[in-house]
């Protein structure tokens, strides 16, 4: 988490992307990059209009720069870079640039210039690249991360969002609700759900961490999920990019896919280190 990339088309929306960013350095020293995608390119405009785009954004970020310098903490540093090409392919481009990092992005935001992240921007960032994302679809930045909810369901993928989980936690004093839940009520579903769990909150408990545990049952883990944040007033859900689905899930769509969409609480995407790329999206190999 010292490398921090933030996608960012100056809207009001993509700066709270940045402004997830700003609470990890008030922890640890971070390198936070800012990058905007130019959306005209030499090939369709004359090279005037395509430099003004660049000067505008450049000037842009300037005044980003001017605002947001202040807030950081740890001597972090702020900086801004201007691709070309895709903007999911460019962003994770980007983080792929360091060794290690994260991605902190808004999944909606509009410009002067093009919408960038509205619904399937963010979700192919996540789909493209191995490395964590953190979102944040409606609402402001949370000041703290002190209510930490990790959903566990039947797949054995599910406990690879630990390590990272615990160390947020470790970092930000956080509690963690280690929550099963499940469309099946069958007892294999269950027996397993209670023994994933069991791992998991023993994990956080020797690296110190305070946990809750919890367990729902229902027909669509979104919902659950989402229910039990919200009725916790979460500041973060930690989830990876594909988890069990119900027939209701499979119907409107991914597990993540849902909880970007639906969740007014950021969410930590993790994915599974199973899957390899088909496409531009990953899948289980």
């Amino acid at each position: 988490m010292k490398n921090i990339i933030v996608p960012i088309d100056f809207s009001e929306d993509s700066l709270k992307g940045l402004d997830l960013a700003l609470l990890f350095s008030q922890k640890i020293y971070t390198n936070i990059q800012m990058v905007y995608v130019q959306k005209k390119s030499h090939y369709a405009y004359p090279g005037a209009i395509v430099k003004e785009e660049i000067r505008e954004a450049e000037g842009r970020f300037e005044q980003i720069m001017e605002s947001y310098l202040p807030k950081l903490g740890h001597d972090s540093r702020l900086r801004f870079i201007v691709r070309k090409g895709k903007v999911y392919e460019e962003v994770v481009s980007q983080a792929d640039s360091y060794k290690d990092a994260i991605i902190c992005c808004s999944t909606h935001g509009a410009s002067g210039f093009e919408e960038l992240f509205i619904g399937s921007n963010a979700f192919r960032i996540i789909s493209a690249t191995e490395r964590p994302v953190f979102t944040l679809t409606k609402g402001d930045a949370p000041k703290d991360f002190k209510t930490i909810i990790l959903p566990i369901d039947v797949t054995p993928q599910t406990r690879q969002k630990l390590p990272l989980t615990t160390t947020i936690a470790q970092m930000f004093k956080a509690e963690v609700h280690v929550v099963s839940v499940s469309a099946s009520r069958s007892k294999q579903a269950q027996s397993r759900l209670r023994a994933y769990s069991k791992q998991v909150s023993d994990y956080l408990k020797g690296a110190g961490v305070p946990i809750v545990t919890d367990s729902v049952v229902g027909d669509n883990i979104t919902d659950l999920t989402l229910n039990y944040a919200n009725a916790v007033q979460a500041d973060l859900i930690s989830i990876m990019t594909e988890q069990e689905t119900s027939l209701s899930n499979l119907l409107l769509g991914s597990y993540a896919h849902q909880m970007l969409n639906n969740s007014h609480i950021p969410v930590l995407s993790i994915t599974p280190s199973e899957m390899r790329v088909s496409g531009s999206f990953r899948t289980f190999g």
